[in-house]
């Protein structure tokens, strides 16, 4: 199975950006779907999950500010945030679990893409 991410780019505070996460290789609509970030010297940190059946959940600090959603016929998974601080810069990783209910532990995730990078200036 391969995950691929895009989206990413240099925005100003205060915009907003979609990040996509194509499947390849598996049954898309079978795996909750995570989004993970990290932040250059910091840990990988969870952002958002989405289950098979469409129930969400977000970390503290984009609650609000983030909508995670999925497009199953095209074996995508989105994650699109408003309002961009700088402390929302860093690489963006979508992750897949088998689970049936929205996990943040990274070790929930067999599968990884390779990231997608936002940079977002004051």
């Amino acid at each position: 199975m391969k995950l691929v991410e895009s989206g990413g780019g240099l925005v100003q505070a205060g915009g907003s950006l979609q990040l996509s996460c194509e499947m390849s290789g598996s049954t898309f609509s079978s795996f909750s779907m995570g989004w993970f970030r990290q932040a250059l010297g910091k840990s990988r940190e969870f952002v958002a999950a989405i289950t098979q059946n469409d129930q969400t959940f977000f970390m503290d600090s984009v609650k609000g500010r983030a909508t995670i959603s999925r497009d199953n016929a095209k074996n995508r998974v989105f994650l699109q945030i408003n309002n961009l601080k700088p402390g929302d810069t860093a690489s963006y990783f979508c992750a897949a679990s088998g689970l049936f209910y929205t996990t943040t532990a990274e070790n929930d995730y067999p599968y990884w893409g390779q990231g997608t990078q936002v940079s977002v200036y004051s």
